[in-house]
């Protein structure tokens, strides 16, 4: 798989992101094995944007790490300074799940302040279990919801 390949003005835009960003990944004696790979796969899939610290004192191999990361994930090396790699690749399209219009809203548990009528004792929490196609009222009860009101005269004349 072939690495991204960014535009230098691009490049600044992402290490700017990056900045207040923590490492998620950490390479470790062993190196970089499949699972530190499958990780940082992972990690690229649900933030696009991660950093990396490599716990190896050879700049060298560090740097090979940040090109073999980005060949074998298809990403775009940002940066590689001191044991931190920044690597980058766009997050894919998450689908919407489809809503259908006709189904009601599940049941709610709510609390509901009781108030007692002399003003020394503690109001009472109630808990109500509310429908969805019921609502709560300002004075804590339930009452079924009903369709809004429309006026004859403001709606379009078909």
């Amino acid at each position: 798989m072939p690495q991204i390949k960014l535009t230098p003005a691009e490049r600044k835009a992402q290490r700017a992101d990056a900045h207040h960003l923590d490492p998620v990944v950490h390479i470790g004696n062993d190196g970089l094995t499949a699972n530190v790979i499958k990780e940082i796969d992972a990690a690229l899939t649900a933030h696009g944007l991660i950093k990396v610290r490599a716990m190896n004192d050879d700049r060298a191999v560090r740097g090979e790490w940040l090109d073999t990361l980005a060949e074998q994930l298809s990403a775009a090396p940002i940066q590689h300074i001191g044991k931190l790699l920044l690597l980058w690749r766009p997050t894919p399209e998450k689908e919407i799940p489809v809503v259908d219009e006709d189904r009601m809203r599940g049941p709610r548990t709510m609390k509901v302040l009781k108030f007692s009528k002399r003003g020394g004792q503690r109001p009472e929490i109630k808990e109500v279990r509310v429908l969805g196609n019921e609502r709560l009222t300002a004075g804590g009860k339930v009452k079924r919801a009903k369709p809004k009101a429309r006026s004859v005269k403001k709606s379009p004349g078909f």
